[in-house]
């Protein structure tokens, strides 16, 4: 990539003046298309994101009921579950976090203590025999870890698309058009939380 805009970069210097505007459009034209289609990438990615931690989201009332018939005096630990799926679902993200890092933190923030929650429902779990031989609890373990292991996937998709297009809006001349077109670096997962979020809960009770 580099190297074939200094290449066109150095054609241009070598033609005369219509030529030179004309090559310098198509030139610019390519870059728009290039941003533009990182960008698509990117929200395409993003949605990836969410729909895998809206799916562990939409498992945490049958993993509250499916521990609750069976523990009933872990009230505690069902309703910090409770509060982090509600957590989640205030702060919108996904028509707000690709372009808010602020947002974005909280989101991740918001994510890890889901995680937490689910990993710890799922260790005091094996408190109970009667709990861990019930199928339709075995079912939603294997759920969740398929869940988990598409979300780390399709975080990893995220990030990858996230740096090329925050190469190409910050490189020089791209840097130029991105700004006239209102094209800003966007947030990605910083490296401490996506180690952290990167550790699924532990489903298996054996």
């Amino acid at each position: 990539m580099p190297f074939r805009r200094s290449l066109i970069i150095n054609v241009i210097l070598l033609l005369t003046p219509p030529a030179v505007l004309i090559v310098t459009a198509a030139f610019f034209i390519y870059v728009y298309n290039d941003i533009q289609d990182a960008d698509e990438q990117v929200t395409a990615d993003w949605a990836n994101v969410i729909n895998q931690y809206q799916r562990r989201a939409d498992l945490v009332p049958n993993l509250v009921n499916a521990v609750k018939a069976y523990a009933q005096h872990e009230k505690q630990l069902l309703v910090d579950i409770s509060e982090a799926r509600a957590a989640i679902n205030t702060i919108h993200a996904q028509a707000r976090v690709p372009k808010d890092p602020k947002t974005f933190e909280q989101y991740q923030l918001a994510q890890m203590r889901m995680n937490d929650a689910v990993s710890h429902i799922l260790l005091v779990a094996e408190n109970y025999p009667a709990l861990r031989a019930n199928g339709a609890f075995l079912d939603l373990q294997a759920q969740l870890e398929g869940t988990e292991n598409r979300a780390t996937y399709a975080r990893i998709r995220y990030i990858r698309a996230v740096t090329r297009y925050n190469t190409l809006v910050r490189s020089f001349p791209n840097n130029l058009l991105a700004r006239q077109f209102g094209y800003s670096a966007k947030p990605s997962f910083a490296v401490k939380d996506e180690q952290s979020i990167d550790r699924p809960p532990r489903v298996s009770l054996q």
